[in-house]
């Protein structure tokens, strides 16, 4: 009998568990450990920012689910990991023993790094619903009241896609409440041109919301680096390609949503070999950590190096059907690991997107995400709003029913030549 522990219940971790209780042996447990009573959709969270969602919306109680499966649930947080002991430390003092771990915590929202940031501060977050809900509350009053509005990214970002969902879907509203007119939209960035996303571009990413920035009257400042959040102003050093100081901004808003830099989980933080300096874990091409070797993860909290520099550092980021093909190869690998046998599987890192804009939006393909690719392919559309609404009852259900990849998601996909593993 072997102990499987899957520290995380968010779009990594609840497919995990569901693949892997699938995938064990019968005399295996399968135990998650998770902070939330709830799995949150988090790809709804721009539209439960401008009040399209409520947070109940996007939310499915877990313990139900678990015990339909016979997983065992554990809601704590860890308050430390102790890899040399195979065992994790919760809140409350007591440990949890395992054969195997799985860390899929997803990342520290690092708002303090500068000052003024976050909803502690005077911008808004749409990073998690327990972001979101309020931010969705402060938007109705802006309505009210509007003024100038700030979106994007600060430097050390990772995830841009919510970014441009939120601007787009927010300009959607502003339209719908015939207030368009009243409002001055400015995206800021860290990526060296509108469209990069942290992947150097994704097809014509670029030119596709250049162009619908340039339609909805939307100005933009690439190479930004934020200084400091004030009250209703915002400092921001714009810089060259060669990273010198291009003029320095000094930008107005009545609103601002800003997505902050991604850090390790503060459990994770400082485990030498098992994390990197910015505390996520380390992994090798199986999932699995170098140094422990019955240590995998997956998600937002894996280490991936930028592919290129840029003049304000970016971050890699790792999208849902990306993460959704970490999961499978660790599964598939841990069941390796019970039956005697060396990991042998490999997650493709396929990437396939839809970005909401509130009435259209941009899908796009890379196979894998980070270049050099095999396919790449980028289009833009109102199709693509309801596609986005689709697959959130989609992935919802599937969570409530305790699936990962039914063999109706995965045919279709295989003819097209979508896969969760490498051949």
């Amino acid at each position: 009998m072997a102990k499987i522990v899957i520290v995380g219940a968010g779009i990594g971790g609840i497919p995990m568990a569901f693949e892997m209780k699938d995938l064990a042996r019968k005399e295996d447990e399968v135990v998650v450990i998770a902070d939330t009573p709830t799995f949150h959709f988090v790809p709804s969270n721009p539209w439960v920012g401008v009040n399209w969602r409520k947070p109940e919306d996007i939310k499915v109680p877990l313990e139900p689910v678990f015990k339909k499966k016979k997983i065992t649930f554990i809601q704590q947080k860890v308050a430390r990991f102790q890899p040399e002991q195979n065992q994790v430390e919760l809140a409350d003092g007591s440990t949890v023993a395992y054969d195997y771990l799985v860390i899929a915590t997803g990342p520290k929202l690092a708002f303090e790094e500068i000052e003024g940031l976050g909803p502690h501060g005077y911008t808004e977050s749409v990073c998690h619903v327990d972001h979101a809900g309020p931010a969705g509350e402060r938007w109705q009053e802006f309505l009210q009241n509007p003024g100038p509005i700030i979106v994007g990214a600060v430097q050390g970002a990772s995830c841009f896609g919510p970014a441009y969902e939120y601007m787009f879907t927010a300009e959607t509203d502003l339209r719908q409440h015939e207030i368009r007119d009243k409002v001055k939209i400015t995206y800021v960035t860290s990526e060296p041109y509108v469209g990069h996303l942290g992947l150097d571009g994704v097809g014509d990413t670029k030119s596709m919301l250049e162009s619908e920035m340039r339609n909805k009257h939307i100005d933009w400042i690439c190479n930004a680096k934020v200084d400091r959040v004030e009250n209703g102003m915002m400092y921001v050093t714009e810089v060259d390609d060669s990273g010198n100081v291009k003029k320095q901004h000094e930008l107005p808003f009545k609103h601002s949503m800003m997505l902050p830099a991604f850090k390790g989980v503060d459990a994770l933080f400082g485990i030498e070999k098992l994390t990197n300096p910015r505390g996520f874990v380390l992994v090798d091409e199986h999932q699995r950590n170098p140094t422990y070797k019955n240590i995998y993860s997956v998600g937002v909290c894996i280490a991936i190096p930028p592919q290129k520099p840029t003049p304000v550092p970016t971050g890699v980021p790792k999208t849902g059907y990306m993460i959704e093909s970490m999961v499978t190869a660790t599964a598939h690998n841990i069941r390796d690991e019970l039956d005697g046998k060396e990991p042998s599987h490999k997650g493709t890192w396929n990437a396939l997107c839809l970005a909401d804009f509130g009435d259209s939006g941009i899908a796009f393909l890379a196979m894998p995400q980070i270049p050099p690719r095999n396919v790449q392919w980028a289009s833009r559309g109102r199709w693509v709003h309801w596609a986005k609404i689709g697959y959130e009852k989609y992935f919802m259900r599937k969570v409530r029913k305790g699936l990962s990849e039914p063999f109706y998601e995965r045919l279709p996909l295989k003819m097209m030549g979508i896969m969760r593993l490498k051949k």
